[in-house]
């Protein structure tokens, strides 16, 4: 290279234009080793959000009062931590530290043992067991975090084309849909002993694979002089300055309650309203083996119309097969296996394709390969924001409208509440959808 230089005032010499990081290849075997790690966290998610507020109300005598205030206090607590991870991880990626794959390493003793605490509590009642519970509920939630947002921020950091960023959620958020199976059929057949026995094998296993086989995010070659020594503090709200990603996060939250309220009340609803509890894992598997076989198809359709209509066609197909709950009574087997396919073809839609348009937010705001952490640290606070709210609003309200877990008394407000109240919430966030400016991301 040749440098024409007339004078030094006048010709400066430039550093060298540094070429962009290239994708990594995207291969069938490797997107299943990036997201076959989703399988054990989704076997976390389904227990905690489906089987935890009935487990403790039958076993450990707490009110669902009592149940609702601990998840909704402790998932606060949990949505004020992950903002604080993602940013952690991209000071730790700005100077130069061990990427993503470390943090999946840290996370696995704090999800090991909290899963264990929580469905194994030594035999305590009133404030001894609320402790026990709030705790474990805590653990469990840090180390959720630091593993989800740290396999989120790999994926995305892997791709900003629109048709590989929808494979490799597919991939992750499909191996979820193969967890929570897993999770229901176990304790539905078994019981929460061989859950937890298979989660922790599944944990470990996930993560090996995750760690040695998995294709590692490109990131460019920039010289440490170029290189910032650390993220600054301001950077924790730098997503929130994207317009695209402000309007994203409101559907998010508005699809996320209405999704969190059933998955909530299920248990209930199935046990007191169909008098069908015998078939709650049966129904459990349908609904998530449907969202399973839809993923396909609806990553096929986003590549045809885009992501956001893709996701706004199935918000619609949800609301309308999901609003006939309401009508159901005992025995209705049939109508509501009916239901929980169709809803979960639905499900499909939500699992895929949100993440994906959050990586096309990421890539059009100039942040890919830099700071997909920070952007999936708010993410997961919106996801645990949702769960918090369905617990500690959904539960107390059916309480103080006098349903009683393993009566009939307060079941036509249970059922108010399990089908038209998550119903109205998804047409809301549709509408939301529908007018954002996400169209061509």
């Amino acid at each position: 290279m040749k440098l024409l230089m007339k004078s030094p005032a006048r010709s400066p010499i430039k550093s060298p234009a540094i070429a962009p990081p290239a994708a990594p290849a995207l291969s069938r075997g490797g997107l299943l080793w990036y997201g076959q790690f989703g399988l054990p966290l989704a076997m976390v998610a389904l227990p905690i959000y489906v089987y935890v507020p009935q487990f403790y109300a039958l076993r450990s005598g707490l009110t669902l009062a009592a149940i609702g205030a601990v998840l909704l206090a402790a998932r606060l607590v949990s949505a004020l931590i992950d903002p604080a991870l993602g940013w952690w991880m991209e000071r730790r990626l700005a100077r130069g530290g061990r990427g993503y794959g470390a943090c999946v390493a840290w996370s696995l003793a704090p999800l090991l043992l909290g899963f264990g605490a929580l469905f194994h509590p030594p035999a305590l009642a009133g404030a001894a067991a609320l402790g026990w519970f709030s705790l474990s509920l805590l653990l469990v939630y840090f180390g959720f975090g630091l593993a989800t947002i740290a396999h989120q921020s790999w994926g995305a950091a892997l791709t900003q084309q629109a048709g590989p960023r929808a494979r490799v959620t597919a991939a992750r958020e499909g191996c979820g849909l193969l967890g929570v199976m897993l999770a229901a059929a176990l304790a539905s057949a078994y019981g929460y002993d061989a859950l937890s026995l298979a989660f922790a094998i599944a944990l470990l296993v996930g993560a090996a694979g995750l760690l040695a086989r998995a294709p590692k995010p490109a990131r460019s070659p920039s010289p440490p002089a170029a290189r910032p020594r650390v993220a600054p503090a301001s950077s924790l709200l730098a997503p929130w300055r994207v317009a695209r990603f402000r309007s994203l996060y409101a559907v998010l939250m508005l699809n996320g309650v209405a999704a969190a309220i059933p998955a909530t009340l299920f248990l209930f609803f199935v046990q007191d309203r169909l008098r069908l509890g015998a078939y709650a894992g049966a129904f459990l598997v349908l609904y998530f083996a449907c969202a399973a076989a839809s993923m396909a198809a609806w990553a096929a359709l986003a590549q045809r119309i885009g992501e956001a209509r893709a996701w706004l066609a199935a918000m619609l197909l949800a609301a309308g097969a999901f609003v006939w709950a309401a009508a159901l009574g005992a025995g209705d087997a049939a109508g509501y296996g009916l239901i929980c396919a169709l809803s979960g073809a639905a499900l499909g839609a939500d699992l895929a394709l949100p993440p994906a348009l959050l990586a096309g937010v990421i890539a059009q705001a100039g942040d890919s390969g830099k700071r997909e952490a920070a952007y999936f640290g708010w993410w997961n606070w919106g996801v645990q924001m949702n769960l918090a709210l369905a617990a500690g609003i959904a539960l107390p309200l059916l309480q103080w409208y006098g349903y009683a877990p393993g009566t009939q008394h307060g079941v036509a407000a249970l059922s108010a509440a399990y089908a038209l109240l998550p119903c109205a919430l998804k047409l809301l966030a549709a509408l939301l959808l529908w007018r954002a400016p996400l169209r061509d991301c």
